[in-house]
């Protein structure tokens, strides 16, 4: 239709041209105008169309059981040099990535994935999560690193990569979707999109890949799935996806009970129509055989007996064993030799004599590679474009231990097991930096945002090492003379008694409203973009007003001109008054000063912080104080009662503390106190 339009209008232009050809100018200028009128007519007839079309997507979908999927495109992106220009079709390989929000179902998913691949024996045990395999990733309930592992569905390999869905570890996300094709969207039935939906699904539309949207736990009670599809076409529509991406697969699957369909109403007895619909919707790979090796490290792993492992996509050629070419663009080569390829299959790795284009794989012998290098032919190999994440936008500071209980907890102590630890993370965590500070034990580190840091000081922190961490604080940047901060924005569902509450927090921390509106549930939903500054200690100030009931979703923005100085604490600390244990007669006295953080018994230092003062500015107490013994008896001693003492944990510490506090971490304790250097500075 779009073409018999734009046909008619060439006819119009051409019969008005010969007309006119004999007339004067100004009937050529009338002539013009008019046809300009009628193309802006017919433009917006095709704009009007598109939307109609697109709005009846939906419906659309829902009336065909098998939607049409577009085919893979002919186009690899392969740089080789001198490379033919025949593309291969791997018709038995799917390369896959799940992404989606924190806690919208991901590892879940590729549980009931691998369960019904028959990876498992029937009568095994295995345990939920099994993909998060990582002690703090099952203590906190979610995926932190990416992972991969491989199915097989009649006849072809499927290999999958699990994500993390926290914003602060979008960097895991943005690198390994170089390896994949296609991406599973899974959005939970009853939230729908929320703010990490939009980054993932924006770094997955802008690559090209192809997406199947999974609309997860529709078994839930308030499930709400036709919101949700309406909600994430928009989204779709935002993101200025093309006309193949908004054609989107739809999945309805609930998968804790490892169940999917294609009616919410109406789930089949297992996962086989989101099977089908990665082997029909998935494009197979289109690589280059015949030519020079090419294959980007897009991950690394470690072993105990085979020492550092690469992982990463075959993107041209054979991987085997021998000598290869380890190369980046700009920097010199160097020669290596694989020892060992493996390949992912039913939840393991391998052992493979050889690899060709289109498969993930991973090799060991090279203990020097670093992701975002190429593994290329000896002889005529180029290398690929490095992988690139965003920038870092908040920073803390870390250094050694000067506390008087320094070197009684901890192994790793010094500046130089500090410094080493540091500069080996950046080897996998690409979205993370570490810089020299101003003296010689201090070291700053940037990431994503405070929980990327905190990850990184609690696995620091059970491996043995003790430091100090100073507060976090935002990257600012300098263009054109002005002074530039990072924004983010918010997202917080709160019930309708605390809107005001809300509002009234976000508001001090120079948010601007861009909605609101209220929810199906019952909820309000906020929708605010405030500087990061203004998001530091915010979540635990936003329950307490909110009676616990808040939800808070961030999600980075870009940088906007500075806004001013922000108040983010407006209560004070009790300090210590001296080193000693503390004791209940002191603290029954202490405690209407404020919540305390600790109970009796406990050994503290001068200049600790032991609670939060309920004024603003410090106080300093003395919570060792002791009863003092006399010779006259009593007939009956006083009872003390005391309250409970209020138990923060490491992130908790890292958004309470200011510019003149630290968090002192070792492997038992986790203690705050006041900057003794600031302290100086002030004395002065």
């Amino acid at each position: 239709m779009a073409m018999e339009i734009a046909a008619t209008a060439s006819r119009g232009l051409l019969q008005s041209t010969t007309t006119s050809s004999t007339g004067s100018i100004s009937g050529s200028s009338r002539v013009l105008a008019r046809f300009s009128e009628e193309k802006r007519l017919i433009v917006d007839k095709l704009e009007l169309g598109a939307l109609r079309k697109r709005s009846l997507h939906l419906n659309l979908r829902r009336i065909a059981p098998a939607p049409r999927c577009r085919v893979a495109t002919t186009e690899e992106s392969v740089q080789v040099k001198d490379a033919p220009k025949k593309l291969d079709l791997r018709t038995d390989i799917r390369n896959l990535a799940i992404i989606a929000h924190v806690d919208h179902g991901k590892t879940t998913l590729v549980d009931g994935m691998l369960r019904q691949s028959k990876v498992f024996r029937d009568n095994q045990t295995v345990q939920e999560r099994i993909m998060d395999s990582n002690d703090l990733e099952r203590e906190r309930g979610i995926t932190i690193l990416s992972k991969n592992t491989a199915i097989t569905y009649k006849g072809t390999k499927i290999n999958i990569i699990d994500t993390p869905g926290h914003s602060d570890f979008g960097g895991e996300v943005e690198r390994v979707l170089n390896m994949v094709d296609g991406v599973l969207l899974l959005v939970d039935a009853v939230e729908g999109p929320m703010p990490q939906t939009r980054f993932v699904l924006k770094k997955a539309l802008a690559l090209g890949h192809r997406v199947i949207v999974v609309v997860n736990k529709v078994d839930r009670p308030a499930a709400r799935p036709d919101y949700v599809i309406n909600m994430t076409f928009e989204l779709f529509l935002e993101l200025e996806a093309s006309d193949e991406q908004c054609d989107f697969q739809v999945i309805y699957a609930s998968g804790l009970k490892g169940q999917a369909g294609l009616e919410p109403d109406a789930l089949g007895n297992d996962l086989e129509p989101l099977f089908e619909a990665v082997l029909r919707c998935i494009p197979e790979p289109r690589v280059q055989i015949d030519a020079p090796l090419q294959m980007l490290v897009t991950n690394l792993d470690y072993d105990e007996h085979k020492g550092r492992i690469g992982i990463g996509r075959v993107n041209a050629g054979t991987l085997s064993k021998g000598e290869v070419k380890i190369c980046k663009p700009d920097e010199a080569d160097r020669v290596g030799k694989v020892s060992e390829i493996f390949v992912f299959e039913n939840f393991a790795k391998v052992p493979a004599v050889k690899v060709v284009a289109g498969d993930i794989c991973a090799f060991a012998g090279i203990n020097d590679v670093m992701i975002g290098e190429t593994v290329a032919d000896k002889a005529n190999g180029v290398p690929l474009p490095s992988i690139k994440v965003e920038e870092p936008t908040v920073k803390m500071s870390f250094s050694v231990n000067t506390s008087p209980f320094s070197g009684q907890e901890g192994k790793f102590v010094t500046s130089r097991n500090l410094r080493d630890r540091l500069y080996r993370e950046l080897e996998r965590n690409l979205a993370m930096k570490v810089e020299d500070g101003e003296t010689a034990e201090t070291f700053i580190v940037s990431g994503r945002g405070t929980l990327h840091i905190t990850i990184l000081i609690e696995n620091m922190r059970r491996e043995g090492y003790e430091f100090m961490v100073g507060p976090p604080r935002v990257i600012h940047k300098v263009l054109n003379g002005k002074k530039l901060e990072p924004y983010e924005d918010a997202i917080v569902e709160v019930p309708e008694q605390y809107v005001g509450a809300a509002v009234d927090l976000l508001g001090k921390r120079r948010g601007q409203m861009l909605d609101m509106q209220a929810s199906e549930l019952g909820n309000t939903i906020l929708k605010y973009r405030l500087p990061t500054r203004g998001l530091l200690g915010i979540r635990n100030s936003l329950l307490s007003a909110s009676r616990g009931t808040a939800i808070l979703n961030t999600v980075f923005h870009g940088y906007e001109e500075f806004v001013g100085d922000i108040s983010t604490r407006e209560q004070g600390s009790l300090v210590a008054f001296e080193t000693g244990q503390t004791t209940s007669y002191a603290l029954c006295s202490c405690q209407e000063r404020g919540q305390l953080f600790l109970g009796p018994g406990v050994e503290v230092y001068k200049g600790q912080i032991v609670g939060i003062h309920q004024r603003p500015g410090d106080l300093s107490i003395n919570v060792c104080k002791k009863k003092a013994a006399t010779n006259i008896r009593s007939n009956k001693e006083q009872t003390v009662v005391l309250d409970a003492p209020q138990d923060f944990s490491l992130d908790d510490c890292v958004e309470y503390i200011e510019e003149d506090e630290l968090v002192e971490v070792t492997p038992v304790s986790v203690r705050m106190c006041k900057n003794p250097r600031m302290a100086r500075r002030g004395g002065r």
